[in-house]
């Protein structure tokens, strides 16, 4: 059992009987007689739905202690991601809701760590950030009232994102996987 004061952004529960993923959490300390609040965004593992909960402090939920698994990524038929185990080429399905936003981000044959709880598959563990190639740009346009200028871009994956305007296609950028919103140029390492 867990103190609802305690939950964090990547932990699993359990809450009126079904599987959750926290995707926020914000703790508000009450003063006086006022106990603090927990603000709360769930994902349901099954569904993929998200839900806003807000926590009495002293509410409990059962914590969820996922199993992870490295498994290759082999490719998504649209509804369903199809994952293996490199030694005993078994292979998982997960649906792309329950994955969210970096199921745009996975590439054929690449290494992803996967979540299992009570032997069934719920997620990934995925990095924030991701390194992603631009494909193409659309020019410059001035956003009302800002002085910031930006552009649209499409990357590798199909994913659109602003990006500032000395970003050119063939570039290689970092971007923010659950908002597909543009971080910074990629470093490039220089060759001694």
């Amino acid at each position: 059992m867990l103190q609802a004061s305690e939950l964090r952004p990547g932990q699993a529960i359990r809450f009126e009987g079904t599987l959750y993923r926290v995707t926020a959490a914000d703790y508000h300390g009450g003063s006086g007689k006022m106990g603090g609040v927990m603000h709360a965004r769930l994902r349901n593992l099954e569904t993929g739905a998200v839900r806003e909960r807000r926590f009495r402090s002293d509410e409990t939920v059962d914590d969820i202690a996922p199993e992870r698994q490295a498994l290759q990524f082999l490719y998504r038929d649209g509804v369903l991601c199809y994952f293996m185990h490199p030694e005993t080429f078994e292979q998982v399905e997960i649906r792309a809701t329950r994955i969210g936003a970096p199921v745009d981000y996975l590439q054929e044959g690449q290494a992803v760590s996967v979540e299992f709880v009570e032997g069934q598959a719920t997620g990934l563990v995925f990095p924030d950030v991701v390194e992603v190639r631009v494909a193409e740009t659309a020019p410059p346009s001035h956003a009302a009232g800002g002085d910031n200028v930006w552009k649209d871009a499409r990357l590798e994956n199909g994913v659109h994102v602003k990006v500032p305007p000395f970003i050119s296609p063939g570039e290689m950028i970092r971007v923010e996987v659950e908002t597909a919103s543009y971080v910074e140029r990629a470093k490039v390492e220089k060759k001694k």
